[in-house]
């Protein structure tokens, strides 16, 4: 739900902005240019608040870009926990998992790259807040993985040997890793041909 913060205008009437929409305009521009490269007017353009303004309601750039993390990772899991449902046959759900990375890491969408993966390189071994963040998706996105796994185990789904908590920890490395590779724009079928070649080896 959309969250109004009120703002005190200039004449000292209370003036509210949606808080939901500023923080996804600012997440745009940090993923676009990346955290140290953002600077302040650039936020201020993309979410149209003046500085008071801005700093009234989120503190500083780091407060904010925090906010703007927090969005994309709740995306982000958001998305997951839709793919791998329980109630969804288990390996159709994991097709649409590795489908869905297939999607964002070619073209236009893979030049663009990942937020996430960008911010880890750009700051996660020197913000301590950023790293948790970061390292907590990775932790989460496994255990989704993990769980999806156990029930095809459980199916008698998955093929002699495979572990389901390695099994995840594998995926969390190829997707993340595709999100790399994909900012050379590589062919969707060969990212396609490598995802179903990697789960085929996981299931019979």
């Amino acid at each position: 739900m959309s969250q109004q913060t009120p703002v005190q205008s200039a004449r000292g009437r209370p003036r509210s902005f949606d808080v939901d929409i500023a923080v996804e305009r600012a997440m745009e521009v940090f993923w676009s240019r990346g955290y140290h490269a953002t600077a302040l007017p650039d936020l201020l353009r993309a979410t149209r608040l003046s500085r008071g303004s801005l700093y009234a309601a989120f503190g500083d750039k780091h407060s904010l870009f925090l906010r703007a993390l927090d969005r994309y990772i709740a995306d982000a899991l958001t998305r997951i926990d839709i793919e791998l449902a329980p109630d969804r046959e288990p390996v159709e759900g994991l097709r649409a998992f590795l489908a869905g990375y297939v999607d964002r890491t070619s073209g236009a969408n893979g030049r663009r790259g990942c937020l996430l993966v960008a911010t880890a390189m750009e700051l996660a071994g020197q913000d301590a807040e950023v790293g948790r963040r970061i390292a907590g998706f990775f932790k989460a996105m496994e255990t989704r993985l993990a769980a999806a796994l156990s029930r095809a185990k459980a199916a008698g789904l998955l093929a002699d040997g495979v572990e389901p908590s390695s099994a995840a920890r594998i995926l969390v490395c190829f997707v993340e890793g595709l999100r790399v590779v994909g900012k050379t724009a590589p062919a969707r079928t060969t990212s396609k041909a490598t995802a179903d070649a990697l789960l085929d080896r996981f299931i019979k």
